[in-house]
């Protein structure tokens, strides 16, 4: 029993060092770039691992941390992946930097020895062709505007290779594939005039970007076209000229019609022809006299008015002068006075005429030698002449019979 236990130790001793002396590391490591894209590729023999499952771990450090005595500390970038290749954009290395790489396969826990490669971005960092390219004629010329290739943070080579420059190859373009002459140009100006061209021809242009120090070359760009142009002709200049004179003179109109509508406007808002009402016009601002301003809630109570009472305009009494015959015969329940009849004055003397009072009293009422009388003229035949007298004018303490009150008209007699 124990002799068969230690034959099958053997066997499974002498079958795990075939498999690790089978195992090999990755070869053929690679590195596939462009401009700041970095990816790690390595080839791999299957056959080493038959039918089991393979993995592959990566690691970086920096050159110099290898030439020191203490064993360096490896970064892992990629750990037991099933892919043949890494990649190393994200890890942001030093354009500048010196690094160097390792891959390791393995096994069902059994691993390889690593394999190893050296990685410069500056050196070994392919350069890619310019990111876009336009074409724009410029009479006969052709003007070639070039953007800058792109790191993986969408910045411009120019940063890293300030030195950086373009090839620019330019042709005419013909159906006769053979009769084409190509010409270059050489430039680090993003925006490239094209000279000596002929008027109303088509013309394809490419670009290569260009870095001298380590001999590095892009491909080129894929071909852009364009038709130059020729001389203006004269009528088009004298269409353009009209054009502009119309636009020009569309504009001061409108302008014009502009400032006046303006104008109209602001008038009617800050000058109305519509005055404010009579009771109102009081009311003016402080600063400025001629601009009416209404009283607001937050006004001190000083300004408010007293309450204003509007009164109707007093009425004009008129009095009518009776006719001689009503005169004579006086109502009943008066007494005549003691000379049975009314005495008129003179009309050169200064005295004053008699009135009677039809209100009841059987006295008779002798006006007031202070106030002016009014005087009745009598004719030989007739009745007297009417006179209309204002209640003002009238002697105070005068006392009056009402005999037709309609629409505020007295009769009285004088």
């Amino acid at each position: 029993m124990s002799a068969a236990f230690y034959v099958c130790l053997l066997f499974w001793y002498f079958q795990t060092n075939a498999v690790d002396a089978e195992l090999k590391p990755p070869e053929n490591l690679t590195m596939i770039t462009m401009n700041t894209n970095y990816t790690l590729s390595w080839d791999w023999d299957q056959s080493s691992s038959e039918s089991h499952a393979v993995s592959f771990t990566t690691q970086y450090v920096a050159r110099y941390r290898l030439s020191k005595k203490k064993t360096p500390t490896w970064s892992t970038a990629c750990e037991k992946t099933s892919p043949r290749s890494c990649d190393l954009t994200e890890l942001s290395l030093y354009f500048l930097g010196m690094y160097v790489l390792r891959v390791q396969a393995d096994v069902n826990g059994h691993v390889s020895d690593w394999g190893q490669k050296e990685f410069c971005p500056d050196q070994d960092a392919a350069l890619g062709p310019p990111t876009k390219v336009d074409l724009s004629p410029a009479g006969s010329d052709l003007d070639v505007f070039i953007s800058d290739p792109l790191t993986s943070t969408n910045n411009s080579m120019k940063e890293n290779h300030p030195e950086l420059y373009y090839h620019i190859l330019y042709w005419e373009r013909s159906v006769d594939s053979q009769a084409l002459r190509t010409q270059t140009l050489s430039s680090s100006a993003n925006i490239v005039t094209l000279p000596d061209l002929k008027a109303w021809t088509w013309y394809c242009v490419s670009v290569q970007t260009c870095y001298d120090f380590y001999n590095k070359k892009s491909s080129f760009t894929a071909p852009h076209c364009m038709q130059t142009e020729g001389a203006t002709p004269w009528w088009q200049i004298v269409g353009y000229f009209l054009v502009s004179l119309v636009l020009c003179f569309l504009v001061m109109l409108l302008s014009i019609y502009g400032s006046f509508w303006c104008y109209k406007t602001l008038k009617a808002t800050w000058f109305p022809s519509v005055q404010l009402p009579t009771p109102f016009q009081y009311l003016w601002d402080s600063s400025r006299s001629d601009i009416p301003r209404l009283l607001t809630p937050d006004s001190d109570s000083e300004l408010l008015c007293d309450k204003v009472t509007v009164c109707p305009e007093p009425p004009v009494l008129e009095i009518h002068i009776p006719p001689s015959e009503v005169l004579l015969a006086p109502p009943s329940g008066l007494e005549p006075d003691s000379s049975g009849r009314h005495s008129r004055q003179d009309s050169g003397g200064s005295g004053d005429s008699g009135v009677y009072s039809t209100g009841g009293s059987s006295s008779l009422m002798q006006p007031n030698s202070s106030h002016s009388s009014k005087r009745a003229r009598v004719s030989g035949q007739g009745p007297f002449d009417s006179e209309q007298v204002k209640m003002q004018d009238m002697v105070p303490g005068l006392k009056a019979q009402l005999v037709n009150a309609d629409e505020g008209i007295v009769d009285m007699c004088v």
